[in-house]
């Protein structure tokens, strides 16, 4: 006799969804990750506030409308969602910037490819509809870039009016003049290598954004040992990772069995004796400056104080290894062999003034075209959001540099893409021509966000736009200033056409992923000790 009683094959935590219930779940995630970042993309977005209540944090506080920033804060639980997440940082570290357009425009084709499946049309149908629509938007985009890298003088014009269009819609707008000549500056000191770490940026609250500037070297936030030289020329720089703190025993927390105070005295002595013939090999590179990326302590600094070497402690990771490559030393941690040494050089050392701290000046590096950035502000959340501000500017224009091309931004780009999908489709005979006028549909979403954003008739903004590039104006945009469309080569509203290409391979790619999951399986939560129980 066969039974009818369905066969349970996961285990009883476990849940899983199929079929139109997997597609539905999948598309209620990735449209809500979507709406979450939608207003806070255009020069007139909003911000989000980010409240931690881990404990590790102590409540910390970050307002921003960085897309990237917000999606690693938000705990998604939502397997769409999540894949949506990984997408747009995936953007931000291969290109830097970009991460808001590129989550509103996948969570607008999952919109548009829910609604064509209501109307049944089949997923598959939908990826090939799609794939279409991308390439024609991909050869648009390629079509309608502009190069201007051949004149040396415009280009440089053109990568401040990018600098300036990246800056529109961050907390430096209102400065974006400024901060745009000082990114202009750090990334042409590059000479086109792309080395961002050779651009170093410090923050120190006090004063106000404006009192930012670009110092010509590098800049390490930490001070000179008690007693030791401020100022070296022609400095030789030994960057170590050691411990220099054995200089007493930690006798706190050790069990010593001695018959008197003297016999500790003696194994303290010891390991004096063995921290100066460290400090000694040390001397013995011919090194006049010692900074070491742990802590330094008491007696090894006295030494270091009595040889006229400056030694700098407790040097971060993150810090010690810039200095490192602007330098041109390489990190020691041990001693033993001379020529294993790579020391570093510069100019000059100097101790400097920032507001109310003492930091330190490297001039005349091996590495000429380091720089550092020192950003001013009044609170910690203005200066940490204008660091990452001035990061995404700074990664547009090395994309620029690296890539040539710009496209025309404030909607034009999109506009451009639109029309030409919504062309191409009335040529597809099948189903797939529906898929590829929803693509059509999803790109204007941008434009209508920023104007929506900014308080205008998107409606009407949309329509006028989509007039004038059907009569040639390929290069119209959105003025957010007066609320119409203008032309935006006139304006110098211009974007970066490797970020923009990246938008939509990563968005059509992150939209196909989920349209083909029919199934999902989730695992049961892991049972505690006291209620496993055997399977």
């Amino acid at each position: 006799m066969i039974s009818l009683n369905p066969v349970r094959i996961l285990k009883l935590d476990a849940q899983e969804e199929k079929g139109e219930m997997a597609r539905l779940s999948n598309f209620a995630g990735a449209i809500a990750i979507g709406d979450l970042v939608k207003s806070t993309i255009g020069p007139k977005g909003m911000d989000k506030m980010l409240v931690s209540f881990d404990p590790s944090h102590k409540g910390r506080v970050v307002v921003t409308n960085d897309g990237a920033t917000i999606l690693r804060a938000v705990g998604v639980d939502n397997p769409a969602g999540k894949i949506l997440v990984n997408m747009a940082i995936g953007v931000d570290d291969e290109v830097g910037d970009g991460t808001t357009s590129v989550t509103i425009l996948a969570s607008e084709l999952l919109r548009e490819a829910e609604r064509m499946i209501e109307r049944k049309i089949h997923p598959q149908t939908i990826i090939t509809g799609y794939r279409l629509a991308t390439k024609v938007a991909l050869d648009t985009l390629e079509k309608n870039a502009v190069d201007h890298s051949e004149n040396k003088e415009i280009f440089q014009d053109v990568l401040l009016n990018a600098a300036a269009t990246a800056l529109s819609s961050k907390i430096l707008s209102s400065d974006k003049k400024m901060f745009s000549q000082l990114a202009v500056k750090a990334v042409l000191r590059l000479k086109g290598s792309g080395n961002i770490n050779a651009i170093h940026i410090i923050k120190k609250k006090g004063g106000c954004l404006s009192d930012s500037f670009l110092d010509e070297g590098f800049i390490l936030d930490k001070k000179i040992g008690q007693f030791q030289p401020k100022r070296i020329k022609n400095a030789k720089i030994l960057i170590a990772n050691t411990p220099m703190d054995t200089d007493k025993i930690k006798i706190f927390g050790s069990r010593v069995r001695t018959d008197s105070s003297a016999m500790v005295a003696d194994v303290e002595q010891c390991e004096k004796e063995k921290m100066k013939d460290k400090v000694t090999k040390i001397l013995s590179h011919k090194c006049n400056v010692f900074i070491n990326r742990q802590l330094i302590y008491n007696y090894p600094e006295q030494l270091f104080a009595d040889a006229g070497v400056m030694a700098i402690e407790h040097a971060d990771f993150d810090g010690i290894e810039r200095l490192a490559l602007v330098t041109g030393g390489e990190i020691a941690s041990t001693f033993d062999n001379p020529e294993s040494i790579i020391l570093g050089e510069c100019d000059l050392i100097e101790e400097i003034m920032i507001g109310e701290d003492k930091l330190l000046r490297f001039s005349g590096v091996k590495l000429g075209e380091a720089c550092t950035i020192v950003i001013r502000g009044a609170t910690e959340q203005i200066i940490d959001e204008a660091e990452r501000s001035l990061h995404d500017v700074i990664c547009v224009l090395i994309t620029i540099i690296r890539d040539k091309r710009i496209i025309y931004g404030g909607g034009a780009a999109e506009l451009q893409m639109s029309t030409a999908i919504s062309d191409a489709a009335i040529n597809i005979t099948g189903k797939e021509s529906v898929a590829m006028e929803a693509y059509s549909k999803a790109l204007l979403e941008i434009p209508m966000a920023i104007s929506d954003n900014g308080g205008y008739d998107s409606s009407y903004i949309i329509t006028a736009l989509r007039a004038a590039h059907k009569n040639g104006e390929r290069s119209c945009g959105i003025d957010m200033v007066n609320g119409d469309i203008t032309d935006m080569n006139k304006l110098g509203v211009f974007e970066s056409f490797a970020i923009k290409r990246q938008i939509i391979f990563s968005a059509t790619e992150a939209t196909e992923v989920i349209l083909r999951v029919d199934h999902i399986m989730k695992a049961g939560p892991r049972p505690r000790k006291e209620d496993r129980r055997p399977c």
